[in-house]
């Protein structure tokens, strides 16, 4: 095993065109059963409500990749209890994170859950422009929800 690396955004969009990327979403629960939602500030999905998440990046082991992207998402270092896998899925958008004209982007997600116990307090405003709690069956309605976070509770 190696250090994780992080591409500039040159080298990125080249893989971005060519390849799939892997990536862990983090689906929040808290005591009620609402659902914690950002709403995207980048593209893809830029102005959507979606779950929390991120890349795993080149040469980062899974629990490694989960740790920080509970960290760089949330703004804590860690959640209690432990995540529980959901399952595999395939995101696939027309557009990327550039902007750029001629490709999509397409993930393979590794979903997790949390049921979360603590507030959180510190959430970093780089990926998404506000955040809220939502009931299931609100999300499942609003056409302000991506329909990839809408199909992990259908």
């Amino acid at each position: 095993m190696y250090d994780a690396i992080e591409l500039d955004a040159q080298v990125f969009a080249q893989v971005v065109k060519h390849a799939p990327l892997v990536s862990i979403d983090l689906i929040l629960q808290d005591p009620q059963g609402r659902i914690f939602l950002g709403c995207r500030r980048n593209q893809p999905a830029k102005g959507k409500w979606f779950v929390p998440g991120g890349r795993i990046r080149k040469g980062e082991r899974l629990d490694q990749a989960l740790h920080r992207i509970v960290r760089e998402e949330l703004g804590v270092e860690s959640i209690s209890p432990a995540a529980e896998f959901v399952g595999v899925f395939e995101h696939f958008y027309e557009d990327n994170f550039a902007a750029e004209a001629g490709y999509g982007t397409h993930f393979v997600v590794l979903a997790h859950k949390f049921i979360l116990q603590s507030p959180l307090a510190n959430l970093p405003p780089e990926q998404h422009t506000e955040y809220r709690w939502w009931d299931i069956a609100e999300l499942i309605k609003s056409p302000e929800v991506h329909p990839y976070t809408k199909a992990y509770f259908s």
